[in-house]
């Protein structure tokens, strides 16, 4: 009975990965990216000046790329501008290491589990920017929906929307996942909010077109779900990787330099607050390069 349990599990029918798997370099540049982070993390102080909304209950903040997360919430009692004696401090969501933007600190633990609550639940907005090289998009707002995965010990790969609900080596399963893009600008040129919206439903191989051009491209992301790199993934699915995302195919020499990292970041949430239940928008200050003219910003 063994021997046929263990040929049955090597000829399971796995659902197979729709984008492709990071390219051999990134794992030197990302374990040095990781190291530098470490460094700058580990001298890290958050201040006043990063602290975009705050009341009893929680405080938000803009974190700084290359920062991880961890260290921010060590530093956040430093730099309260509301007095709080509790030492309960807990991240309400999580970035990627290079992403910048809004993050909350909840300060209680009733208050921490009702914000994971509403965004395991997706009753918090989020918006975010980015800025990708690739061939100009032929469209000015479309929604992606596919799977999300990873096998056991591997990246995280976009699958068919078909697949969702499959299980994939190593036990996992392929969940849902669907981001809404708007074009933000090509080459820094602004372009005008457009209601008509694509919708695209992964089955396969992206058929978006390829003109060879290396465009600047600024996209804006409403992420549906909440699933790691979504945003990344999506971005590379669209044939604009993010530039500095290694790991999901951008480029991380532009011009010349070297990248420090990818140029995702966290713009906006908007949420019932936890505890008054009043609607509030929090929104962090775009970087340098949301411009979109192409320039290195570091």
């Amino acid at each position: 009975m063994e021997a046929r349990h263990d040929l049955q599990t090597i000829n399971q029918d796995y659902p197979k990965p729709i984008s492709a798997p990071p390219p051999p370099i990134s794992k030197d540049i990302e374990v040095r990216r990781a190291m530098e982070a470490s460094s700058k993390s580990s001298l890290f102080n958050l201040t006043r000046d990063d602290i975009l909304y705050e009341d009893e209950w929680l405080m938000a903040v803009n974190k700084p790329k290359g920062i991880y997360c961890e260290a921010v919430l060590a530093s956040a009692p430093r730099a309260l501008l509301v007095a709080h004696s509790s030492n309960e401090y807990h991240l309400a969501n999580r970035l990627d290491r290079d992403t910048s933007g809004v993050m909350l600190i909840t300060k209680s633990h009733k208050v921490a589990a009702k914000l994971v609550k509403a965004f395991t639940e997706h009753k918090i907005r989020k918006s975010y920017i980015a800025l990708s090289i690739g061939p100009s998009p032929n469209w000015s707002k479309i929604t992606i929906r596919s799977g999300h995965g990873r096998s056991k010990h591997g990246a995280w790969r976009v699958y068919a929307a078909l697949d969702v609900g499959r299980v994939l080596p190593g036990g996992s399963v392929v969940r849902d996942m669907e981001t809404t893009f708007e074009l933000v600008s090509v080459n820094g040129e602004k372009l005008e909010p457009s209601k008509e919206e694509s919708m695209v439903v992964v089955e396969g191989e992206p058929e978006f077109g390829c003109n060879g051009n290396e465009d600047v491209v600024v996209v804006r992301a409403f992420p549906r779900s909440g699933r790691t790199h979504q945003i990344r993934l999506h971005c590379q699915y669209l044939g604009i990787p993010i530039r500095g995302d290694v790991k999901y195919h951008g480029v991380y020499v532009w011009r010349g330099r070297s990248l420090e990292g990818h140029e995702l970041h966290a713009e906006s949430l908007s949420l019932d607050h936890p505890v008054t239940g009043d609607p509030i928008v929090i929104r962090a200050p775009l970087p340098c390069w949301a411009a979109g003219d192409g320039s290195y910003n570091g």
